[in-house]
């Protein structure tokens, strides 16, 4: 479903990364991983279509970037390494503004499914800013429970500030949306439960010169 040919990508002078091939079918996950500036998060931004590589090629279903651009759109959700949530709105109006504007489901009941399923259910209706880090980058995970019908999820640092058992809920979340068939690409520093069968690890730092 995802295959990646030859893509290169420089930095200034620096090459971060070269002679990249990926091949990702469905059901199968892509986990990335380097050091603090080895371009993990340039890679995402290329596979979104949101930065040109330097060289190489991207296809998503058997079509370039160029070709399919609104078939990715339609198919992909991206959730960065920065929350992007709007501090004076509460929880559950931030989760309503992204999937008005993601076009995700706004049903009442959805939304307040996946508040609970991140666990702030009780904090729902206070605004972002007085919510602690762990608690704000939950309220931006509660995105994935209404995007379950996406079949690419592209995600940069999700598991970034989260406590044992919203790793767990996550880690779970990912492998049941495998399992469906559909494609997740995620970086990560620190070791976490996902399917060992389904899934594969890029070490970016072996690609740089």
């Amino acid at each position: 479903m995802l295959e990646v040919r030859d893509l290169a990508c420089w930095r200034g002078d620096q090459c971060l990364f070269d002679g990249l091939d990926v091949r990702l079918g469905a059901g199968e996950v892509l986990w990335i991983e380097g050091a603090n500036g080895s371009g993990k998060t340039s890679l995402m931004r290329i596979l979104c279509g949101l930065s040109p590589p330097e060289r190489g090629e991207i296809r998503w279903k058997g079509r370039t970037l160029r070709e399919g651009r609104d078939t990715l759109l339609h198919d992909l959700m991206y959730l960065g390494h920065l929350n992007a949530l709007k501090d004076d709105l509460t929880v559950a109006e931030n989760l309503d503004f992204h999937a008005s504007i993601l076009e995700l489901p706004r049903d009442g009941r959805l939304v307040g499914e996946a508040i609970e399923a991140v666990g702030l259910t009780s904090r729902q209706d206070l605004p972002v800013r007085v919510l602690s880090q762990g608690q704000r980058r939950r309220a931006a995970l509660a995105r994935l429970w209404l995007a379950t019908d996406r079949p690419l999820w592209i995600l940069d640092e999700p598991f970034a500030a989260l406590d044992t058992a919203s790793v767990d809920s996550l880690s779970d979340l990912v492998a049941s949306h495998v399992e469906r068939g559909h494609v997740v690409v995620l970086s990560t520093h620190q070791e976490v439960p996902l399917p060992v069968s389904r899934t594969r690890r890029l070490r970016l730092d072996a690609l740089s010169r």
